[in-house]
This record gives C-alpha cells, sequence and structure tokens, in this order.
C-alpha cells in the first residue's frame, strides 16, 4: 500500500496546486470534459439511424436506461472512483499506468501488460484524429434542422475550422485557454435546460433509471441490438481524458466537475432527447437540435461549434503530453517540444505531432464529409482502449494495491464485462470505418515497438568498456591538461566512460575540469529536487554526474548543472564544452537484431530523431558532436 498512499499524496498535493476546488472544478471543465460534454450532439443521433429511425416508449426508455448507467458505471464507478485511483504519483494515462505496474519492456514477465499498454497508447492518437472531425462536423450540421440550402458547404467550412486550430497550436494556448472553463460551463446550462423543456413534456424518461429497462431492451432488440449499443457507447468517448488529465488538476477538482456539472448536464441532456423520441415516434436527423426552438438553432449552432472545438483543444493537447511521456520512456524517437507557456507546465508544442494530426484529420473530414458516416469509424478504437486499461487496472489491483484476488475479479469483472460488450459491439463498426482508427493505433504501436527494438540494438553494439580510474590516472600522466570545461555525455556509469579516454588518445589534451554526465529518464513523473543529482569524484578534475528527469519533464541539463554546488571552484557550465555520439545505423551482415523488413524503419526513425543537444536544450556553439557507425 506504501505506492498507493504515495500516488494519494502526490495526487493531494496537486489538487492544492492548482488552486481552490471549485476554481480548478471549472478549469477542468475547457480541459477535462470537452470531449465527453460534446458526446450529446452525435450519440443519439447514431442510435436514432441505427434503430431505423422508429421509436417505441419501451425502446426509447431502454436506450436511455443504457446511456444512464453506462455513464454511471464506466465514468462515475470505473474512471472516477478506481482508475483514478491507480495514480503514478499524482499522474495519470495508460502509459503512467502501464509504468505503475512495472511495464516497461518488450521482454519478461511483464510483456504482456507493456504490449496493452502501447497498444492503447497507440490507439489514442487514432481515436484523436477523428474526434475534431466528428466533433466539429456534428456542431455544424445543426443548421440543416433550419434549412439544407447551407449542406454544401458543412464540410468545407469544417476544414477551414479544423485548418485554422491546428495552425493556431504554435501560438500556444495559454491565453485562450482560461476561456475554456467559462464557455464549456455556459454549454453545459444549456444542454441541460433544453434537456429540462424535453422532460416536462415527457417526465416519463425519469423511469429509465431502473436498469432493468436497459436489460430488456438488450433482450429483446434482436440483430439491431449490437448496433445500438455501438451508438450508445458514444455517450462516453473522452472517458479516458479523465484519468489522462489527473497530472493538471488533481483527482479532487476532476471528481467535483464530473459529479457536479458533468453527470447532471448529460443525464438531462439525453433524457430530453429521448422525451423527444418518445413525443414524435420517428426522428430523422439530429435529436440534439430538433429539441432546440427554432430560433434557438443558429446560436446554439455556433455555441456548439465553440465547445467542439474546445474539444478538439484538448485532444491535440492530450496527444503532445502522451507524446511527451512515449518518448520520455523510451518508446518514441526525440522530438521537437517547446513550452508555449512559463506558468502553466502542460502548454507544450510538438511539431511534428501537430503536423501529422492535422494532416489526418483534414483527409477524414474531406473523405467522410458528414459526422454520421463518421459515426462508424468513431468508437472502435476507444472501446479497446477502455478494455486495455481494465486488463492494467486488474493488475495495479494485484501488484500496487495487494488486493486479494477474489476481490480483484469480482470489482474488476463487472467493469470487464461492460467494456468486453462495447469492445464487441464496437468490432461491427470496423467495415463501416472502425479499421482506420484501428490501423492507425496498431500503426503507432508498430513505431514504438520497433524503435525501443531498434535502440536496444544501437546500445547493446555500441557499449564500450570503461577503463579503470587508475588506468586513466596513468595515461594523464603524459597528458597535458587546458583551461576550461568539458562535458561528456556517457550511458556508462562505472568507471571512467570511453569517450573520455577516446577523446583523450585522439586529440591528446584535456580539459582542467571534466564532466562525465549520464542523463535518466526515470520511470515516474517527476523527479525530487532531493534526488534530481548526484555527483561522484573519480580522480583530479574529473567527476562523474548523474542527472534524473521524470517522464513528463522537459529536461533541460545546462539549468540543472549550474544549480549543482558540488562542483570544485573553476567549474564554469556557461561557457562548457558539451561532447557526444552521434551514431549511424547500418545493417549487420550476419545475426543482426532487427529483421530486414524493421531495420528501415528504425533507420529513418533514428536518423530524424532530434539531436540529443537539441532534445537538452544544449546551446548550439559550445556542442561537438562525434560521429559512429553502428551495426545493428
Amino acid at each position: 500500500m506504501a505506492k498507493d498512499d504515495a500516488g494519494s499524496r502526490a495526487a493531494s498535493i496537486r489538487d492544492d496546486a492548482a488552486g481552490p476546488r471549485p476554481i480548478a472544478a471549472i478549469a477542468a471543465l475547457g480541459v477535462v470534459f470537452g470531449d465527453l460534454g460534446t458526446s450529446p450532439l452525435y450519440t443519439l443521433q447514431t442510435v436514432v439511424e441505427a434503430a431505423g429511425g422508429h421509436f417505441t416508449q419501451q425502446s426509447a426508455l431502454g436506450i436511455l436506461s443504457l446511456i444512464f448507467w453506462t455513464l454511471i458505471i464506466t465514468v462515475s464507478v470505473k474512471y472516477c472512483l478506481f482508475v483514478m485511483r491507480a495514480d503514478n504519483n499524482g499522474e495519470g494515462g495508460i502509459l503512467a499506468l502501464m509504468s505503475l505496474v512495472g511495464a516497461n519492456a518488450l521482454q519478461g514477465r511483464t510483456i504482456v501488460l507493456t504490449v496493452m499498454g502501447l497498444l492503447g497508447a497507440g490507439l489514442i492518437y487514432g481515436d484523436g484524429v477523428i474526434t475534431p472531425a466528428i466533433s466539429v462536423l456534428s456542431a455544424l450540421e445543426g443548421v440543416n434542422v433550419v434549412t439544407s440550402s447551407l449542406k454544401p458547404f458543412i464540410m468545407p467550412l469544417a476544414v477551414v475550422i479544423l485548418a485554422a486550430l491546428f495552425a493556431a497550436q504554435r501560438f500556444g494556448t495559454a491565453r485562450i485557454g482560461g476561456a475554456f472553463g467559462p464557455v464549456m460551463l455556459i454549454w453545459f446550462i444549456v444542454i441541460a435546460a433544453l434537456g429540462l423543456s424535453g422532460i416536462v413534456s415527457a417526465p416519463v424518461v425519469l423511469t429509465a433509471v431502473n436498469p432493468w429497462l436497459a436489460l430488456r431492451f438488450l433482450l429483446h432488440s434482436g440483430a439491431a441490438g449490437p448496433l445500438i449499443l455501438g451508438g450508445v457507447f458514444l455517450c462516453i468517448t473522452g472517458g479516458e481524458a479523465l484519468y489522462a488529465d489527473m497530472g493538471h488538476f488533481g483527482r479532487g477538482p476532476i471528481r467535483l466537475s464530473w459529479y457536479g456539472i458533468v453527470l447532471p448536464a448529460l443525464l438531462i441532456s439525453y433524457a430530453g432527447q429521448t422525451a423527444l423520441l418518445l413525443r414524435l415516434g420517428h426522428v430523422q436527423g439530429n435529436p440534439f437540435f430538433q429539441l432546440a426552438p427554432h430560433w434557438m438553432v443558429y446560436p446554439l449552432v455556433v455555441l456548439s461549434t465553440i465547445a467542439t472545438i474546445i474539444a478538439s483543444q484538448a485532444i491535440i493537447t492530450g496527444s503532445f503530453s502522451m507524446t511527451r511521456q512515449a518518448m520520455q520512456l523510451g518508446w518514441l524517437p526525440g522530438v521537437h517540444i517547446r513550452q508555449t507557456s512559463d506558468r502553466v507546465y502542460g502548454q507544450i508544442y510538438v511539431p511534428v505531432v501537430n503536423s501529422l494530426m492535422m494532416i489526418a484529420t483534414l483527409a477524414i473530414t474531406v473523405a467522410f464529409r458528414s459526422s454520421d458516416r463518421l459515426a462508424g469509424a468513431y468508437g472502435a478504437a476507444v472501446s479497446t482502449t477502455m478494455l486495455l486499461t481494465t486488463f492494467l487496472l486488474f493488475a495495479a489491483m494485484r501488484r500496487v494495491w495487494k488486493w486479494p484476488l477474489p476481490l480483484v475479479l469480482s470489482v474488476g469483472g463487472v467493469f470487464l464485462v461492460v467494456d468486453a460488450a462495447f469492445f464487441g459491439a464496437n468490432l461491427l463498426k470496423v467495415v463501416d470505418g472502425g479499421w482506420l482508427p484501428l490501423t492507425l493505433g496498431f500503426l503507432m504501436f508498430g513505431l514504438m515497438a520497433t524503435w525501443r527494438t531498434g535502440i536496444d540494438a544501437v546500445r547493446a553494439r555500441s557499449v564500450r568498456v570503461a577503463i579503470s580510474v587508475s588506468e586513466f590516472q596513468r595515461l594523464m600522466k603524459t597528458t597535458p591538461r587546458v583551461p576550461g570545461t568539458a562535458v561528456f555525455l556517457t550511458r556508462q556509469n562505472e568507471g571512467v566512460p570511453s569517450i573520455v579516454s577516446d577523446h583523450v588518445k585522439f586529440v591528446g589534451a584535456l580539459q582542467e575540469h571534466v564532466l562525465a554526465l549520464t542523463v535518466i529518464f526515470e520511470p515516474r513523473p517527476r523527479v525530487p529536487e532531493a534526488e534530481r543529482f548526484t555527483v561522484v569524484p573519480l580522480c583530479d578534475g574529473l567527476c562523474h554526474v548523474t542527472i534524473r528527469f521524470g517522464f513528463v519533464e522537459v529536461p533541460n541539463v545546462q539549468q540543472t548543472l549550474n544549480r549543482i554546488k558540488d562542483f570544485s571552484p573553476g567549474v564554469d557550465i556557461d561557457n562548457a564544452f558539451f561532447f557526444g555520439t552521434r551514431d549511424m545505423v547500418k545493417r549487420r551482415p550476419q545475426d543482426s537484431r532487427l529483421p530486414a523488413w524493421q531495420l528501415p524503419i528504425f533507420a529513418f526513425l533514428f536518423r530524424n530523431a532530434v539531436k540529443t543537444f537539441d532534445r537538452f536544450s544544449l546551446p548550439a556553439t559550445n556542442v561537438i558532436e562525434i560521429s559512429r557507425e553502428v551495426e545493428v
């Protein structure tokens, strides 16, 4: 229970850092609940089409009961009460959960858990390129309730809005981010008010809290049941964000937002739309906008579009954060990351991820053209990720919380049954477009696995045995020392690293002050300042320095070195020269560690990865790289 207690303390600290809980709860509305909050735009529309547009009181109440209990079991219980408890020192997300249960290698006893975590992360990328497209399209399509004359302009306008959204990422969202929460608060108030107007006309919808209505509907729905269940699942897309964004706000404010604002507003909205289905009996189009008075449709379209832009922004920011986590944990190559705010830690910009997501999202928008066609592609990746999260939660219950197996099976079994049902229902969407996010997810998984396999092979082939301190001292007896400070980046922790001795042999001289520097990324979110660095003197003028960063931290090595007070007088970090290696990979004639098809992929990633010195924010004018050829 020690890890769990430590995680709880870290989460409590994060809650305090986020500010007063009510304020942090409002802020969380715009970041955490954008996707979940805009799901009423397309969930019942998808269900209506799956059901053929015709409803009886029994079928309408059964569907509403399914939505009600899906939100309660999956979001309110599974994520809010259990998954968010499995924080990794206050951080959340499937990669943080994977790291928490000790899975961070494609070998050994944890390989299955590692594959689950990586595949879940890859599928989040796949879902991330669909969410902005379906959200913005569904919002703009609201004008079809009033007039069909604008229908040809919906897709082009969605493309313009999405292109502008991705283009704005380079400027950061710190300034406009403060308005996200209040805007989403207005959104939830509006959809709740519209829902109440529908409930007044058919209060019988309140009986949908009876779970028997949901079970009876599933038992008698026939062949349409799985299709409808796949549509119902859309009401919880975005549920992973509660866990993924926990590190920014803490579990307290997120739970407060969910139970106090988001859940009531969503339930009332779905109940109001269901009341419309009961009143009309046959519905074509989107019941969300049909619930509104005609005079309100255009303002509602504008508000919906703004809300979906906020939801899309949250998905994009989440993809940036997950990329940083994967990179620090060693599953993706180094890429350029830019901090866009000096006050808000989570505000980062990853150019390559932004560009790839923009291309994919715009292509999907043009190809599918409407939200109802995209609904077939939406949900398959999310349902798979939620199922994988449940399996990792099983591991956390056993390994971290030390729960007895019967308790794990009884609690986790409920979640597993629900997730498996939605997973099976969404498999029916694979032919209709579900293959798209699944393909993107598996491609990302393949890239992550290829990168880790390749980088391990490079490290294994390039390791040189360090020489002993006494041997190095003998070498230095005939080596002149020159003024200045040199920092050698190395992965070797014992003796004198080979890069230092090789430098002496080739150059014939060595600076008066030498640091052998090893940078380690820990499988935890942040490293306390007291554990940030260690300094071990080796011999006259030479010491080994180890700096540790967590997997959500942006490393700045020079700033960290300047904070170290244990150096001997004369060490000048500001004017030091930094030495490191730049490896070039080629296929080993025999005994290659990479298959022939995998090597070109790894070589491309390796060649285009950001240089170590750029990743560590080192001054380019004081950097010297030594090129090496490595056979793998």
